[in-house]
């Protein structure tokens, strides 16, 4: 064994450090001072997170969040698509529960938010999401309770997810 794979073997593999790098305009660029809070939606960035409290904490700095500024400039980071015939003769059930799994998601993690639902033709419905992992959790939901086919799309380009799921 040569020195440089020694020096792999000890230390592990570097490279599994770096992180890709995706460039997401409503994340803040840089560190936010603490306690701030959203005036929007109330939401407290503190612990170098976004959370919710109960209070909002005195002397707080103001700045928008980024899903109350993803919902005023209407740009979604991800979209699910619900459609089928199993989907138009199930809609009031299945929404139900896509509603109680966002609202699961959004006490624990404040940024992943439903910005919106879009009926189509009475056929579809396409949910707007604030985050891209929201929209998926909630797709690989209605498939593990629903069956029917899962579909999901990351562009990389533009930094959105798209999930279909039909039956």
């Amino acid at each position: 064994m040569s020195g440089k794979e020694g020096n792999v073997a000890q230390h592990g593999r570097q490279d599994r450090l770096l992180k890709e790098h995706v460039h997401d305009p409503y994340m803040a660029s840089k560190k936010l001072s603490e306690p701030t809070v959203c005036p929007r939606c109330h939401v407290v960035y503190s612990g170098a997170r976004w959370q919710w409290k109960s209070e909002t904490p005195e002397c707080a700095y103001e700045e928008v969040c980024p899903a109350c500024r993803r919902i005023q400039d209407k740009v979604p980071a991800g979209i699910l698509t619900l459609k089928g015939d199993f989907f138009e003769e199930h809609r009031g059930e299945i929404m139900r529960m896509v509603h109680h799994h966002i609202e699961d998601q959004m006490e624990l993690h404040p940024m992943k938010r439903l910005m919106g639902v879009v009926e189509e033709d009475n056929e579809n419905s396409v949910l707007l999401f604030t985050d891209t992992h929201l929209p998926r959790s909630v797709g690989e939901a209605v498939e593990h309770a629903f069956k029917g086919e899962l579909d999901i799309h990351y562009t990389k380009e533009s930094g959105i997810v798209r999930v279909y799921w039909q039956r």
